[in-house]
């Protein structure tokens, strides 16, 4: 279990790398797709809600920590997000191409969902999307359009992420 999470947290910190230091100075891009809440949706998927917190706590962590945002706010929305999907936990066949292209794009509008909320009690230090705006339907469409092609990658370490269920608590 210590070895599931370990690389699921080595794994996470790697994409949050990739997002923040690569992606996100891509001038030409309106928006960055979010690399690590696909991951984060596929690891509550595979594993249940308790990995999918953790998972989401973690990443936030990382975000938080390598982003301007306030400290806990990805932390926040992410353990949420982690837990949503982790409810989805033996419900969801997500080998295929067209339900996790769902799931990637009802996971970009959870997640706007969220912090618009949060942005109410917070309304100086959050910036919230507009739904009909560019920037947010170009997160939606990468976000689903690159979510089947993180799972498959990620599928290759399903056996080394998966926890047994009589390892959960």
């Amino acid at each position: 279990m210590i070895k599931s999470y370990s690389i699921s947290a080595l794994i996470l910190l790697i994409v949050t790398l990739i997002e923040t230091a690569i992606l996100s100075n891509i001038t030409i891009l309106p928006a960055v797709p979010d690399l690590i809440l696909i991951c984060v949706i596929y690891f509550s998927l595979l594993n249940g809600k308790m990995y999918g917190e953790a998972t989401g706590f973690v990443s936030g962590l990382f975000l938080d920590f390598l982003s301007g945002a306030p400290f806990g706010f990805n932390c926040l929305f992410r353990t949420v997000m982690g837990y949503i999907a982790g409810s989805l936990y033996g419900f969801v066949n997500y080998s295929g191409f067209v339900i996790p292209m769902v799931m990637g794009a009802v996971g970009t509008i959870i997640k706007a969902f969220l912090i618009w909320i949060i942005s109410l009690f917070f309304p100086s230090f959050v910036y919230t999307y507009t739904i009909i705006s560019i920037p947010f339907l170009f997160e939606l469409i990468l976000n689903s359009l690159l979510t089947p092609f993180i799972f498959k990658l990620l599928n290759v370490f399903s056996r080394t992420l998966s926890v047994r269920s009589e390892e959960i608590f």
